[in-house]
């Protein structure tokens, strides 16, 4: 697949209950998007050599397609992710903990309808950073910009069977689980089975007034 560089755009901030951006001022650049722990934004060249290095262990890839093997492929990957957010198709967000400079996981999201009406997501973080609470507020930060700002109506997640922290975290974020897809990852000479979660508009919304989380 080619790649190209895009021009530098500087991004927008938004905090917590931000306004509403026009549905397609996201294409120009990615929000600054900061929590208590965490700051989501653009992923840049720089980010390259921590990427490699954190999200190419075993732990990280045992239930993922395979991540970018080396420094260049992974510096290829950013300058793609660009490339297919200015399209509209696509986009994805660097996970910044506190007192960090460069990016230790990501958020992938990608439209299943033109539009964003529906969409899905993964997500990959070092394995350092599990259990810190970075992932909750990371994926709140997310799933708040893709209701509120592009507008989607509905958010899916495949994750692997036997990946139970992955489906751990999706249930308290409030996914619901729909059904098993039978055999829809290849990894390592084998299928694996996955778990269809969805997050609808309404419920997220609904499950966030009742949630105390404070942002900056």
């Amino acid at each position: 697949m080619p790649f190209r560089e895009q021009p530098a755009v500087g991004p927008a901030r938004m905090e917590g209950t931000a306004p509403r951006m026009a549905a397609s001022d996201w294409r120009n650049g990615l929000p600054l998007l900061t929590g208590r722990e965490v700051t989501l934004r653009e992923l840049r060249s720089s980010d390259a050599a921590s990427l490699q290095a954190l999200l190419t262990t075993e732990e990280v890839t045992r239930f993922m397609t395979s991540p970018p093997a080396t420094l260049e492929a992974w510096e290829r990957f950013i300058l793609w992710t660009h490339r297919q957010r200015v399209e509209g198709t696509y986009f994805c967000f660097g996970v910044v903990p506190e007192g960090n400079e460069d990016a230790v996981g990501l958020f992938q999201v990608r439209q299943l309808e033109p539009g964003f009406g529906s969409a899905d997501w993964d997500f990959a973080l070092g394995f350092a950073y599990w259990g810190s609470g970075v992932f909750a507020e990371a994926a709140h930060l997310v799933a708040s910009f893709l209701f509120d700002v592009v507008g989607s109506h509905r958010l899916e997640a495949r994750i692997a069977v036997a990946n139970y922290r992955g489906n751990g975290a999706l249930k308290k974020l409030g996914a619901v689980q729909e059904g098993i897809l039978r055999k829809s990852l290849s990894r390592r000479d084998q299928y694996l089975d996955q778990i269809l979660w969805t997050i609808l508009d309404e419920d997220w919304r609904m499950a966030r007034t009742g949630r105390t989380r404070r942002v900056h």
